[in-house]
Order: C-alpha cells, then structure tokens, then sequence
C-alpha cells in the first residue's frame, strides 16, 4: 500500500501513517483497535448517483403541501416552508431559523455539495476547490437533520388526528424519500476515500 499522509486516530488520538487502502481492508488502530477505515464499494459512483436523486426530490419535498388539515370545513395544507413562515410570524425566530436550517438549508447544501465533488470525482475533472467543498460537507452534514423534523411530523399529526380530518399530500412522500436518501447516501459517502482520490486527481494534473 501507498503511503499518502498522516491520520490521527479519533478514539485515542494516536498518530498513524494513512496508507491508500481498497475494497475489503480494515484499518484499524493498533493501540486501540478502533476501525479507522472500512472502504466502500463504488463509493464515487453511488454519491453521485444518491445526490442526484436527492437534487430532484428538493423542490416538491421543501414546496409541495406535506399534511393538510380540515376543521370546521376549512382546510389548510402546509408545507415544510410554511411551517418555517408561521413559527417565525408567531415571534419564535429563534426556533424558525434553527428549523430552517436544520431541515431546509443544510440538507439542500450538503445534496449539493455531494453532487459537485462525487461528479468531478466520478467524470475525473479536477476544481480547485474540491478540498474546499469537502471540508465545509464534513462540517455541516451533522447539522442536516431531516429525520428530526419527521419526527415533528408524526408528533403533530397525532395530536391533531382526534381534533381534524387529515390528508397527507405528496410533499410528506417526496420528504420521506429525501430523508431515506440522504440516509443511504451518508451511509455509502466514503470521506477518506473522496480525500485520497482529490489529491490522485491533483497529481495527474500536475504531469
């Protein structure tokens, strides 16, 4: 194997020479026994093609009506941005922002990000600021947190479900698919992998 750079362990802080490892290695820490790295397969190919699905479930996720309520005849139909609107008009800006960015902002943000270096990964074009583009991923993908306002979700709905008549729209089913994708695309994104084929990509264009 390679060696590339330098990893710290994240369990016991022990420094360790990377090396470029495949499909089917296990590195571990030799003090702690930690899993420092399991490579996955095609792991370029899957985030690329798991971000593009998640592009285009987006707009109806985040516009279309999600629950629609109906009380003494009159119906209201709410979507993920009109709950963003009514907790900031109810004075709760505070919580309104913390919901936008956690379920609208940072999710778009990080499907994004994925798409632009999973497909510069995947067509082997270089951009220099791919390193820029992955670190800010790694630094808000913990924050996009969809299934917390799914959770919300259900919450709100069996509260109301003994008050109301419901109806859930297409939005709660583009919404559902968006979450179980960027599931399965955190699961498949290799970041290890994704640092040590920039820094490949690099190297060719320098010869």
């Amino acid at each position: 194997m390679k060696i590339s750079n330098y990893l710290a362990c994240p369990e016991c802080d022990l420094l360790l020479q990377q090396t470029v490892s495949v499909v089917g290695d296990k590195l571990h820490c030799p003090r702690c026994n930690y899993l420092l790295h399991r490579p996955r397969t095609q792991s370029v190919a899957r985030t690329f093609a798991l971000s593009l699905t998640g592009l285009f479930l987006l707009l109806p996720a985040n516009l279309l009506p999600t629950v629609g309520v109906k009380i003494l005849g009159n119906t209201h139909d709410g979507t993920l941005l009109s709950g963003v609107v009514t907790l900031f008009n109810e004075g709760m800006w505070a919580v309104s922002l913390i919901v936008f960015l956690s379920s609208i902002l940072f999710p778009m943000l990080s499907i994004i990000l994925s798409l632009l270096i999973s497909g510069h990964l995947y067509f082997n074009r270089g951009n220099r600021h791919l390193n820029q583009w992955l670190r800010t991923l790694q630094h808000i993908e913990e924050w996009a947190m969809l299934e917390v306002y799914l959770l919300g979700i259900i919450v709100a709905c069996v509260k109301l479900a003994s008050m109301a008549e419901l109806k859930f729209g297409f939005g709660l089913s583009a919404f559902v698919l968006l979450l179980l994708v960027t599931v399965t695309l955190a699961n498949n994104f290799d970041s290890m992998l994704f640092w040590q084929q920039i820094e490949i990509l690099k190297k060719n264009e320098k010869k």
